[in-house]
């Protein structure tokens, strides 16, 4: 019963902490599904990243919070002539429809969901690639840390392939064994790399983002 009682507690002070979240509030407020929407924005404020007429793709989209915040900041500028912004989201879990965004449900390592993928961009690369991608975390140190590099080396691996030469990415990562080795693949494939704790991040978690710009 006490192992019970203290989980009661935790997840009460969870529970509390969440809905007094001012990033939560303002998430509420402006119609975002998560408060991740913030840490793509404060990203996105530093280092300028989602442009007027970009192709977007958005992996591990699920609920939808960056797609919401690169759609709105894209309706937000003119877009040059002869170019049509997209953004396509692909998760494993189902999305709510966001207006103006296209939604792929599936494993982006599978063909067939590739093929979905390349068929809308018809052809053509994107500009820009951002990631929430998180794993289960089971507590475990070296398979937490096995899990986070898997994602990250998915999410580059998918950039030689989808993303044009100069572009640019935003990965989550969580602080870990494999941390510095994350960082290094980065710096392998894009020119200038970066590391980044949004202050919308909450302050007891580990995770981070790495932000790669110009890929090589």
């Amino acid at each position: 019963m006490k192992i019970k009682t203290q989980s009661k507690k935790v997840n009460k002070a969870w529970v509390n902490n969440h809905v007094n979240d001012p990033y939560v509030k303002l998430a509420q407020k402006e119609g975002y599904r998560a408060r991740a929407a913030y840490k793509l924005k404060e990203i996105d404020d530093l280092f300028h990243l989602v442009k007027p007429g970009m192709r977007v793709v958005d992996l591990g989209s699920t609920p939808g919070a960056w797609s919401q915040y690169v759609k709105r900041k894209l309706s937000e500028c003119e877009a040059p002539k002869e170019t049509v912004a997209k953004i396509i989201a692909l998760d494993l879990l189902p999305m709510e429809h966001i207006e103006g965004v296209e939604f792929i449900l599936g494993d982006f390592r599978e063909e067939e969901t590739l093929h979905q993928l390349e068929t809308s961009l018809e052809g053509q690369k994107v500009q820009l690639v951002v990631s929430d991608m998180a794993p289960n975390l089971s507590g475990i140190s070296s398979t937490d840390a096995a899990r986070v590099e898997l994602l990250i080396e998915l999410a580059l691996d998918f950039c030689n392939t989808h993303l044009e030469l100069g572009g640019n990415l935003v990965a989550k990562v969580f602080h870990g064994p494999a941390y510095a080795g994350l960082v290094q693949k980065f710096k392998q494939q894009f020119k200038i790399v970066k590391v980044h704790k949004p202050k919308s991040s909450r302050s007891n978690s580990s995770e981070t983002f790495i932000v790669g710009l110009g890929q090589l």
